[in-house]
């Protein structure tokens, strides 16, 4: 029966729309390309967009950070910065799939191998660059501080980026160096943006430094230093830069070079391309996710830089009990704190500790420089000689009675508390430096040793006093001696009885305020610095410039005179040194070692002395 014209026009309508179908609007709806998920990624690591199958459709992508479309059936592209990016897909302009990437910074930690075994590193440059710098600077001079650093082939490019002038440095990602145990050198890298540009920045800078430049055909390039001639190796790869510095090899003074030993095992290699095949072989989560690094991280404070080194190498033999270190810097324009853990398979020292200095709980107030060693003797002898029986420690100690010293006996004659403390003397400095017209050190040393015994310790030093032609008085006192002497003009007073041998030199320590030292520079530094089982050290240059500030009057020295002389120590000590502080103390604690620092430069110029 034939169709009546309205319904074949709709038949003929339908049927085309069938056999057109989707060509209709374009040939985009029958194209399939599956994005996945919205998904998290770093920077500078490739994502992989598409298919890898034979005959899969090309498509035009548009990776959505503003770099230019891409035809193909797949895309590898590496987002330079952290944002939010949305990838499409296009056919003929028409999208036909889209997938949207969060793009957070590449934890440097992540671009470090798992095979180093030693990195320093700081985690975001952001924030922590800047007073790394500015504490540099203060160091050393701020016109110092750049030349160095900016002779620095990477260094140039960090200086750049937090000048805030226009850089490919990754403000967001970090940098540092790490050692690979295979490699006898060391590795550099920073995040950047743009690597391509990151490498003619530094390939420039190189340039202008005076350094030869070898681009390589691979996009790497090799560096030669303009004043030594050695060689380095740059390169990038996911999103960092890195710089490959070889250990020079050691070559005796007569120009010979080192032959090795066949019993010497061999030396790690010094070929540059073996640490950029660690580095571009890099699968995974890097050093980010070594056990060990957080079991430490954790024991540590909060900081600007970080510091990591693993367990050694076993070489077959006791293995160390070090398991591993980790350290902080905390990093301010005028100061830097240091907190580190020393994880130890077995206690260190057996776990035990000898008593607190004597000398530190009742003396002079306000000395310039302090220290104590609290260490069990034969600990401390296991440091210094090696182990009962070994090699090392039988070499040593024949060497010694080789001299007519007995340091086994004079060992076991201690108890272990030993503690220093130099004082400032202000006055007599000026007073010397006026009168003589050169400045000559002036002030107390203080040295106090717990004994167990007198006897071998006599016996050393009367032994040594009779081949010696130093012109002494020697007084017996009840259970010991009293030994006084000259040297360079300053009295030395030695006092040698059944519990402490204690050694005084130079100026008399009269009109001083007297106190617990120790408890003061407890209080000062916290925890229990300068106590029991701990070993401590103290520069305080502030005491020092404060102990010329507080000199007033001098005898026999006019008021002008002594402006005079303070001025001009003034001007020299600013011109030698920022230095305000330095400490340091190592403990023991359980599982290890703490060890606790601190370094601080003036925060301004030199104070009028007047």
């Amino acid at each position: 029966m034939p169709l009546a014209p309205s319904r074949l026009r709709a038949v003929v309508t339908l049927g085309l729309m069938v056999a057109v179908g989707p060509w209709a609007t374009g040939c985009h709806r029958s194209v399939r390309v599956d994005l996945g998920e919205d998904r998290t990624v770093e920077a500078g690591v490739p994502v992989e967009l598409g298919s890898k199958e034979p005959g899969a459709p090309k498509v035009t992508w548009e990776p959505g950070d503003g770099t230019p479309t891409f035809e193909g059936a797949r895309l590898s592209h590496a987002y330079a910065r952290a944002g939010t990016y949305t990838a499409r897909a296009l056919v003929s302009g028409e999208e036909v799939a889209r997938v949207k990437f969060t793009v957070v910074p590449r934890p440097v930690l992540r671009a470090v191998p798992a095979q180093a075994r030693s990195v320093l590193w700081i985690p975001r440059l952001r924030g922590n660059l800047e007073p790394l710098v500015d504490f540099y600077e203060r160091l050393i001079g701020a016109e110092n501080a750049r030349q160095e650093l900016e002779a620095t082939p990477l260094m140039a490019l960090l200086l750049r980026g937090i000048d805030g002038g226009p850089s490919v440095v990754d403000p967001d990602e970090g940098a540092g160096f790490f050692f690979l145990p295979e490699f006898d050198g060391t590795v550099a890298l920073v995040g950047v943006t743009e690597p391509e540009a990151a490498m003619e920045a530094v390939l420039r800078a190189a340039q202008e430094a005076g350094h030869e430049v070898s681009p390589l055909e691979d996009g790497a390039a090799r560096l030669r230093s303009a004043e030594d001639g050695e060689e380095m190796l740059l390169f990038t790869d996911r999103g960092y830069l890195y710089l490959v510095v070889p250990e020079s090899p050691e070559v005796p003074e007569d120009g010979a070079p080192v032959q090795a030993m066949a019993v010497v095992p061999p030396a790690p290699t010094t070929d540059m391309a073996y640490p950029r095949q660690v580095v571009t072989g890099l699968t995974g989560a890097g050093l980010s996710e070594e056990p060990l690094l957080h079991e430490l991280r954790a024991k540590v404070a909060e900081g600007s830089v970080y510091l990591y080194s693993g367990p050694p190498a076993d070489d077959g033999e006791e293995p160390p009990p070090l398991r591993g270190v980790f350290a902080s810097l905390s990093v301010k324009p005028d100061r830097v704190d240091l907190d580190g853990f020393m994880s130890s398979t077995r206690p260190l020292f057996q776990g035990a500790s000898a008593p607190a200095s004597a000398l530190l709980s009742q003396t002079a107030l306000g000395p310039v420089a302090a220290a104590q060693l609290s260490i069990p003797p034969e600990e401390l002898a296991k440091l210094a000689f090696g182990s009962p029986g070994s090699e090392r420690r039988v070499r040593t100690l024949e060497r010694w009675r080789e001299r007519g010293l007995d340091a086994e006996a004079l060992l076991k004659a201690l108890r272990g508390d030993v503690a220093m403390l130099v004082y400032f003397d202000a006055p007599a400095f000026l007073k010397h430096l006026i009168q003589n017209k050169s400045p000559e050190v002036r002030g107390s040393v203080l040295v106090d040793a717990g004994l167990t015994s007198a006897e071998p310790v006599l016996r050393l030093i009367d032994e040594h006093l009779e081949a010696s032609p130093l012109r002494y008085q020697a007084e017996k006192v009840a259970g010991g001696k009293v030994y006084r002497t000259l040297l360079k003009g300053q009295p030395v007073e030695l006092k040698v009885g059944p519990e402490r041998a204690t050694l005084v030199a130079g100026e008399v320590l009269e009109g001083r305020p007297r106190g617990d030292v120790g408890a003061a520079l407890r209080e000062r530094f916290g925890g229990e610095a300068f106590g029991a089982g701990h070993v401590s050290l103290m520069v305080d240059l502030g005491q020092l410039r404060a102990d010329l500030r507080a000199t007033k009057a001098v005898p026999g020295v006019s008021t002008a005179e002594l402006v005079t002389a303070k001025s001009f120590m003034g001007a020299l000590l600013e011109q030698l040194t920022p230095l305000e502080l330095g400490f340091l103390d190592f403990s023991l604690v359980e599982g290890g070692a703490r060890v606790k620092g601190r370094l601080t430069v003036r925060d301004d110029g030199w104070e009028s002395m007047r």
